[in-house]
């Protein structure tokens, strides 16, 4: 008899937990961002609109054609996504196309429509990464021969993001990729000294600008120059702290009408834990590290090398960023801009984090 065909099927957990997270995110922003639409364009609605337009609509599309597509497959077009992550990347350098906002040059306008090519240079990174570091032709314990050559290729990634500057998702990227430098075996002492050099280009970028010498000093000492520096996060501070254990109720925030800046955006867990409480707010929490588990999960049983540093760069990525948002929003980290995924306002920066579940998804599928 014939043998009948297995239908093969991503992993459903890790589905679930990604579709929460994301219906989570669009009634949190949809009731965070209702004051500042209204104040800023006369719509409540304006910012949830954005969001479904920009980056729902065409996420889903992109997350339903990549869970299908072998991941195989970007292993040949590694070059062409990273290339057109570092194009964008020097297009924000361009007069009339590249935008500054607060101090940084990190957004493009075209065709009437903003949006930040860093996230694309993520997933660019990702991908480019994980060809290289999966050839069995390379010895990574070689560094003149084997690692240099990596770093050197993927090192333009991180220069142009330096020179925004945008310290958040230069932190992030790098954490990406020593993430997996380590699962493909690395030797720890060529890691032990990148850190070294990451640790003395952050400290250097603190010092470079007094902004961010600013926010470091509050992030140690909240209670210093409340209405100037420090208004942020000790708004931030009084919206967490107003939710209590059950919140105010979903639509209640006081601190969204006009009080905590970027309620759309960097200050949306906050907006979030003053309406929802400390369950809600913790519940997110568990539910990021129930897809990082997850992805993990996935990554341990994956025999495929190259999908095996997809999703563990994916993955890091993804927790790396929340962890840096929610901790910024807590007081256990220093305010960096970074958004929250599947939460905060970014047509791009959602578009992107779908694109990158999909890959993942179709990871769990094929193996």
């Amino acid at each position: 008899m014939p043998s009948t065909p297995v239908i093969k099927k991503a992993d459903r957990p890790f589905l679930g937990y990604i579709f929460l997270w994301l219906i989570i995110g669009l009634v949190v922003l949809t009731s965070a961002s209702g004051p500042a639409g209204y104040e800023k364009f006369g719509d409540t609605y304006f910012f949830i609109k954005r969001q479904i337009i920009y980056g729902l609509i065409p996420g889903v599309i992109l997350f339903l054609v990549l869970a299908r597509v072998k991941y195989e497959y970007w292993r040949n077009w590694s070059w062409v996504v990273y290339l057109g992550a570092l194009l964008l990347l020097v297009l924000v350098f361009v007069p009339g196309v590249g935008m500054e906002l607060n101090g940084s040059r990190s957004w493009l306008s075209m065709f009437g429509y903003n949006f930040q090519p860093s996230e694309m240079a993520k997933l660019g990174l990702i991908v480019m990464a994980a060809a290289l570091l999966s050839n069995k032709k390379r010895d990574l314990a070689d560094w003149q021969n084997g690692l240099l050559p990596v770093l050197a290729i993927l090192a333009p990634a991180f220069v142009l993001v330096l020179l925004q500057p945008d310290v958040g998702t230069l932190s992030i990227m790098a954490l990406i990729l020593f993430a997996m430098l380590f699962v493909a075996r690395v030797p720890k002492i060529y890691l032990f000294v990148l850190g070294g050099l990451c640790g003395v280009v952050l400290v250097a970028m603190v010092f470079a600008a007094p902004y961010r010498m600013q926010r470091l000093t509050v992030f140690l000492h909240p209670e210093l120059d409340p209405q100037g520096v420090g208004y942020h996060i000790n708004q931030a501070f009084l919206a967490i702290g107003s939710g209590g254990f059950w919140g105010l109720g979903l639509g209640h925030s006081r601190q969204k009408f006009q009080y905590l800046p970027e309620v759309s955006a960097d200050s949306v867990y906050a907006v979030m834990a003053e309406e929802l409480g400390f369950l809600f707010a913790a519940g997110l929490v568990v539910l990021i590290l129930a897809v990082v588990w997850r992805g993990l999960k996935i990554a341990k049983n994956t025999s495929n090398n190259f999908g095996r540093l997809l999703v563990i760069g994916i993955i890091t990525w993804l927790a790396w960023q929340s962890f840096l948002n929610i901790g910024a929003m807590v007081g256990i980290l220093p305010l960096t801009g970074v958004p929250l995924p599947f939460v905060s306002h970014g047509g791009s920066a959602l578009m992107t984090a779908l694109a990158a579940a999909g890959i993942v998804a179709n990871v769990s599928r094929e193996n």
